[in-house]
C-alpha cells in the first residue's frame, strides 16, 4: 500500500463512519457529506507548526481548513498559502471567533502556550489535536481538565504511536504471552544535546507516554538529577529552551513503580546517543524474551523469543514486528509524521461522535507531565514519590 493508497483509504473510512455529525456543539453537520471546519494555530519562530500537525489537515476528505492564527506577519502569509486557508489572523481568539472552527489544531512545539490556547478554544466548545507536550506543569494541566470537562470538549495529544497498528501488533504479542510475563521496561532518550533534562521533555514523553499505554500507570517515581557530575542545585535551574519553564540536569536516572512489582526506567545522558544509530525507544523485557519499539507511526520493533535474553548465549535471533506481525514486511507505506497525525485526527472526530476519549486523550497527557515533574520532586525531595504529585508546580523552581 503506497503512500496515496494510504490516505485514501483513512479518508474513506473517514467518510463511511458518519463521522461529520455533531462534532461541536454547534454541529458541524447532519450527514457524512458535511466538511469539518478546522482551525490551524502556529506561532513563527516560537515552536512553529510542529511535526506536520499543519499540513495534515489537507489531506483528509470531509475537512475545510477555515482559516489560519500565527502572530508573525511572514510566517501567517505563508501558512495561509500553504495550507490554501481563505483567512488569516494574528491572533488565534479572532480565529476561533471569526471562522466557528469545529475543531482547532495547536500545531506550535512550545508547551507555555498550550494551557492558553486550549482554554480559549474550550470556552467556545471547540475540540482540539495539539502537540505534545500537553503544558508545562500538573497545575496547568489541571486547569485544561476542568475546562474540558466543564465544555464537554475533547483534546487528542500528538504522541502518534498511540495510533500506531505496530503499536496494536506489539500489544497483541505482549496479551498472548509470546515474551512471557513482562518483568520490566527500559526506555532511554535520544541523548544528543539535548540529553537530561530537556531530552526528558521534548523526546521522553513519546517514551513515557509508551510506558502507559504498554503497562499502565505508575504508583510512584525515585529519580536523580547531575549536572557536570554533581547533583542538581538551584544554581544550576535557568529556563528550559522551547518554553519548557524551569529546566536543569544533563544527566536523568528514573524509575518508575508499576503494577505486580514491576518497574520501568527512563535515562538519558547528555552527548551519549549516537546521530547514527541511537538507542532512543523503549525496551519490554518478559520471561520468555524481549519485545523492542522505537517510537512513529510506523515505528522500527522487533521480539527476541530467548528466555536468557542473551543472543549470545542463546544463538536466538531479533526478528522485526511490523503492522502485519513478526517477520512479515510491511504493507503500509508513506509518510509516517503525515499517516499518523491523519489517524490521530480521524479518531479525535470518532471519539466526539461516540462520546469517548481519544486514544492519547487530555488524561494521559497529564500523566505525562507528571512523570516528568516526578523526576524533579524526587530530586527535590531526595526520596521516592507517589502519584498524583502533591506539588503541582514545577519543583525546579522549588530548590
Amino acid at each position: 500500500m503506497n503512500r496515496r493508497e494510504a490516505i485514501k483509504n483513512m479518508a474513506m473510512g473517514f467518510a463511511s463512519a458518519g463521522l461529520a455529525s455533531s462534532v461541536s456543539g454547534r454541529s458541524a453537520g447532519t450527514n457524512s457529506n458535511d466538511k469539518i471546519r478546522v482551525g490551524i494555530i502556529g506561532h513563527t519562530g516560537r515552536g512553529n507548526y510542529g511535526h506536520n500537525l499543519d499540513v495534515s489537515w489537507r489531506e483528509m476528505e470531509q475537512v475545510v481548513i477555515v482559516g489560519v492564527a500565527d502572530p508573525d506577519e511572514k510566517g501567517r502569509a505563508e501558512a495561509k498559502q500553504r495550507l490554501k486557508a481563505p483567512v488569516a489572523f494574528a491572533d488565534y481568539r479572532e480565529l476561533m471567533d471569526e471562522t466557528k472552527p469545529d475543531i482547532v489544531s495547536i500545531c506550535t512545539r512550545h508547551p507555555d502556550q498550550h494551557r492558553d490556547m486550549f482554554l480559549a478554544a474550550a470556552e467556545r466548545g471547540i475540540h482540539v489535536y495539539m502537540e505534545k507536550p500537553m503544558c508545562r506543569t500538573p497545575a496547568e494541566a489541571d486547569e485544561m481538565i476542568t475546562a474540558a470537562e466543564k465544555h464537554n470538549v475533547k483534546l487528542a495529544l500528538a504522541h502518534i504511536t498511540r495510533w500506531s497498528p505496530v503499536l496494536d501488533q506489539v500489544l497483541a504479542l505482549i496479551n498472548d504471552g509470546a515474551i512471557g510475563q513482562v518483568l520490566e521496561l527500559r526506555g532511554r532518550g535520544k541523548e544528543d544535546s539535548r540529553g537530561g533534562g530537556e531530552d526528558l521533555w521534548v523526546l521522553g514523553s513519546h517514551i513515557l507516554d509508551l510506558i502507559l499505554a504498554i503497562a499502565g500507570e505508575p504508583g510512584w517515581c525515585f529519580a536523580t538529577l547531575m549536572q557536570d557530575g554533581h547533583a542538581v542545585t538551584r544554581a544550576d535551574v535557568a529556563p528550559g529552551n522551547e518554553g519548557l519553564g524551569p529546566l536543569a540536569g544533563d544527566t536523568v536516572h528514573a524509575i518508575y513503580g508499576l503494577d505486580k512489582g514491576r518497574q520501568a526506567a527512563f535515562d538519558s545522558l547528555r552527548g551519549a546517543g549516537s546521530p547514527q544509530q541511537g538507542r532512543f525507544g523503549l525496551q519490554v523485557f518478559g520471561s520468555e524474551g524481549i519485545i523492542e519499539i522505537l517510537t512513529g507511526y510506523l515505528p522500527e520493533a522487533w521480539i527476541l523469543q530467548d528466555t536468557s535474553w542473551s543472543p549470545g548465549r542463546s544463538g536466538k535471533t531479533w526478528q522485526p514486528i511490523t503492522s502485519a506481525g513478526i517477520g512479515q514486511p510491511e504493507p503500509i507505506q508513506g509518510d509516517d509524521r503525515l499517516l499518523g497525525n491523519i489517524a490521530a485526527c480521524r479518531d479525535l472526530i470518532r471519539s466526539v461522535r461516540e462520546n469517548r476519549q481519544p486514544r492519547c486523550d487530555i488524561y494521559q497527557g497529564r500523566w505525562t507531565i507528571e512523570m516528568i515533574h516526578a523526576v524533579f520532586e524526587s530530586h527535590r525531595t531526595g526520596g521516592p514519590v507517589s502519584f498524583p504529585l502533591t506539588t503541582r508546580q514545577n519543583p525546579l523552581s522549588l530548590l
